[in-house]
């Protein structure tokens, strides 16, 4: 049978600049950390206590990253208040909290442009 998730990749510019957006900003946790050579990291994080991971990973190993936009929808009991709190960290948010018929919805950016959804819909 298969199991949850275990990562979605998501392709940076600068591993730095990517792990502080997601740790500082985000509150999201590095569960992981492996060296991938003389300049990059296998870096992954997530949400605190997430069975899912993000892998920040390095544009310049991945020659195609251009084709390869993740589409990453994460929950959210208050949509409309963590935009608030994204925004106050210094987060842009690229669509506002919008109600849609499935729940409210929007989206933020991290620094290398890459967009990703908050959802209030329900988790089961």
């Amino acid at each position: 049978m298969i199991g949850p998730i275990k990562t979605v990749g998501v392709y940076v510019e600068d591993q730095t600049r990517a792990l502080e957006f997601w740790t500082k900003k985000l509150g999201f946790t590095l569960r992981r950390t492996v060296p991938m050579g003389p300049t990059a990291n296998w870096l992954e994080v997530s949400p605190p206590d997430a069975q899912s991971c993000l892998v920040l990973y390095p544009k310049a190993m991945m020659p195609n990253w251009e084709q390869l936009k993740p589409s990453i929808v994460f929950h959210c009991a208050d949509v409309e208040g963590e935009c608030r709190k994204l925004e106050a960290a210094g987060v842009r948010i690229t669509m506002p909290p919008t109600p849609l018929p499935w729940g409210m919805f929007a989206k933020f950016a991290d620094p290398d442009g890459n967009e990703f959804g908050l959802t209030g819909q329900s988790i089961a």
